[in-house]
């Protein structure tokens, strides 16, 4: 089986599982946070907004490796009900959840999948009202806090320019390389309270992506090729991206494996190889450590590590909306190729 097959096998145990109409209105959709459901997920209760944005950049994942009709009417009826869930509004008060649902946004827009230009100038907005001269720049992570974070700033400055905003994009990067980036190894940290000057020094994967992303939007080629040769180094055992549980964890090593996957494509040389090889080697392994269900495969949140069986036991990081659209979003990127 292909790669493109392997990612239609993904996206059909999510849309399964997962796909719902929200609070059984007609013409919604999104994804339950968990599978089995519990009562509260079948209600949309606590439906991870943040989440809901990388499922969107699925579909326009599987939308691209295989335009159809049916989907694309998804992906519409999924932006509006991201709207609907969110009472009225686009926005939270969550600058990194913000900029993630921007980028799947633009994605759609490019397709002319669904009409989200409004949408996209509330983020924008909300976006350049994050940044303040506190700490040498920087957007916060959410909004009347103290901490500032690579979360928030790489999708943001990648979302930046491509709105065209070279100036801002450049400004946060830079930002990133300054402030979060480890001169030893190479790896970003999690982020800085500008409140005491403490830097958090925790190692996020996804931390790594976004930086990998905002240096390709600069054509940073020297940046991202060490980030790249960190990454290897220190996060992927035998070439396997490492996962970090469930949770918001379950997507932290997706991320990263989505902008190594577009490193491959737009460098070259040894980076380029070595990116190629951490998202194939990791993509190998999810799929081989999958269990297979009545609904598809279910696949581990460590990708170097086999998945519990059908259905997982209450609690398994498994049941997460999240670790399950992580390996489809690996699975797609691998797809991109070959």
């Amino acid at each position: 089986m292909d790669g493109a097959e392997r990612a239609a096998v993904a996206e059909r145990a999510v849309r399964v599982r997962h796909l719902r109409p929200v609070w059984g209105v007609p013409g919604t959709v999104l994804g339950r946070s968990g599978w089995p459901p519990s009562f509260d997920q079948r209600l949309h209760w606590h439906w991870n907004y943040w989440w809901q944005a990388h499922l969107l950049d699925c579909l326009v994942d599987a939308q691209v490796r295989d335009p159809r009709k049916d989907r694309a009417k998804v992906i519409a009826r999924f932006v509006k009900s991201v709207r609907f869930r969110n009472f009225g509004k686009w926005t939270n008060i969550y600058y990194d959840d913000v900029a993630w649902l921007g980028l799947a946004l633009q994605r759609v827009r490019a397709l002319e999948l669904a009409d989200v230009d409004e949408a996209i100038a509330a983020i924008d907005e909300q976006l350049h009202e994050g940044w303040t001269d506190d700490a040498g720049g920087g957007i916060w992570w959410r909004r009347g806090d103290q901490f500032k974070n690579a979360p928030a700033n790489g999708p943001a400055a990648i979302f930046h320019a491509r709105e065209g905003d070279a100036t801002r994009a450049a400004e946060m990067t830079n930002w990133l390389t300054r402030t979060l980036k480890d001169p030893e190894t190479g790896l970003v940290w999690d982020g800085l309270r500008v409140d005491t000057g403490e830097l958090v020094k925790n190692i996020f994967t996804y931390c790594q992506g976004v930086y990998l992303g905002a240096c390709l939007e600069q054509s940073d080629v020297d940046n991202a090729a060490s980030t790249i040769d960190a990454v290897a180094e220190h996060l992927a055992p035998g070439g396997i991206i490492r996962g970090q549980n469930g949770g918001d964890g379950g997507l932290f090593g997706a991320i990263l494996a989505r902008y190594l996957a577009l490193a491959a494509k737009q460098l070259t040389g040894p980076a380029a190889e070595r990116a190629k090889h951490l998202v194939l080697t990791s993509a190998d392994a999810c799929w081989g450590g999958a269990t297979t269900t009545l609904t598809g495969p279910l696949f581990s949140a460590e990708w170097a590590a086999p998945a519990p069986e059908d259905p997982p036991e209450s609690g398994a990081p498994e049941r997460d909306l999240s670790v399950q659209t992580g390996a489809w979003l690996l699975l797609e990127a691998a797809a991109t190729l070959g």
